[in-house]
């Protein structure tokens, strides 16, 4: 059991208590004071520190990105203190362009092994083509019988990927909902976006006939132009969930992108971003021409939320939802995201200039 005492609690809206008490991995109580007599507690004096949910990064290449450059352009996996070290207690797992080289059943064991060392991880089945690639035969089986498969990935609008037509879409998101009905987890289709003219044209088409289809639809790396980026938050005022990734090509710094998005009418709750960490980037050496491959970084998630906040766009409350509960909205992790009883205690903890000083996962300390 821990007591959080002396708190300023973002759940992620402001809450007036100031003590969180837990027990094993649940929050079990949010107080003004909390008296416990007669057992063992662990009492931590956050010392007027912002308490605040667990970040989700909903789009990491948990395994390792790369490989469109050869062989030497594969990247490590990802490790538990680089995660933890910036605020992420959540994070879901995929493949990209390297799913011939990389495995669903390697993406699969590192999920588990994140979870086994204390974070919470979930992953997606196949890659960024077609034929879909899965584990059980078909996309709605990975869903209904492996446990942490809640989703799929695709990718369209990119001159890398396979250029799914309209139909192709709706199969695929006939095996998310089907087989998310079975299991209880809804089920997405994470669809990777690239910079072609064709944008998300065909998901517009699909929503237009099929309305109730919205919430299977997760577009992401939606400020790679401008273009893709107004087609999106159209998307967004529909009612579908706009990921805003930190990292790779963007059009403009991603908490402007997200200051432009809420004036041009998208709903903050419909917002969210990612951080693509661990996939492969190109570097060259100026001066010697030199080729290196080095992780995609897995901070600028927890950048873009404090330049949010330091640049006026959002409010703490507000900046919070991109990294906690408008993501768990999204990949419907009832659990996550949110400060509240019953729900899994992790927790960030932030000093007065948003610098984070400890991170809890599933009840227990990480950093």
């Amino acid at each position: 059991m821990i007591l959080f005492k002396n708190c300023k609690i973002y759940s992620p809206d402001p809450l007036k208590e100031s003590e969180v008490l837990v027990v094993g991995d649940k929050i079990a109580a949010i107080s003004d004071k909390i008296s416990i007599s007669g057992i063992d507690v662990q009492e931590i004096d956050l010392q007027g520190r912002y308490l605040v949910p667990g970040f989700i990064d909903q789009h990491v290449h948990v395994i390792g990105g790369g490989g469109q450059f050869g062989f030497s352009s594969m990247i490590p996996e990802v490790t538990v203190p680089e995660l933890v070290q910036v605020g992420t207690t959540t994070v879901l797992g995929l493949l990209g362009t390297d799913g011939f080289v990389k495995q669903l059943q390697t993406l699969y064991s590192k999920t588990k092994a994140l979870c086994e060392q204390g974070l919470s991880a979930y992953m997606l089945t196949s890659y960024y083509g077609l034929p879909e690639r899965t584990m059980t035969g078909s996309v709605a089986e990975d869903l209904i019988f492996i446990d942490k498969v809640i989703g799929c990935k695709l990718a369209m609008s990119d001159d890398r990927s396979s250029f799914p037509t309209e139909q192709e879409i709706l199969r695929l998101i006939n095996q998310v909902r089907l087989g998310g009905f079975t299991s209880g987890k809804h089920g997405i289709l994470h669809i990777h976006l690239g910079n072609l003219e064709t944008k998300i044209d065909t998901l517009l088409s699909i929503v237009e006939k099929y309305p109730t289809l919205i919430s299977y639809l997760s577009p992401t790396h939606c400020i790679r132009t401008r273009p893709l980026f107004d087609q999106c938050v159209e998307f967004a005022k529909k009612g579908g969930m706009m990921d805003i990734s930190t990292g790779g090509t963007k059009f403009t710094d991603p908490w402007k992108a997200v200051g432009i998005a809420l004036e041009q009418g998208a709903p903050p709750e419909n917002l969210t971003f990612s951080s693509d960490g661990h996939g492969g980037v190109k570097r060259v050496n100026p001066e010697t021409g030199e080729v290196t491959y080095t992780p995609a970084p897995l901070d600028i998630n927890y950048k873009a939320f404090v330049n949010l906040v330091k640049d006026g766009v959002l409010p703490i409350e507000k900046a919070l939802t991109l990294l906690t509960s408008n993501p768990a909205k999204n990949l419907s992790l009832k659990n996550k995201g949110k400060i509240a009883v019953g729900c899994d205690a992790d927790f960030v903890v932030l000093d007065d200039s948003l610098a984070i000083s400890e991170v809890y996962a599933m009840g227990r300390r990480r950093l």
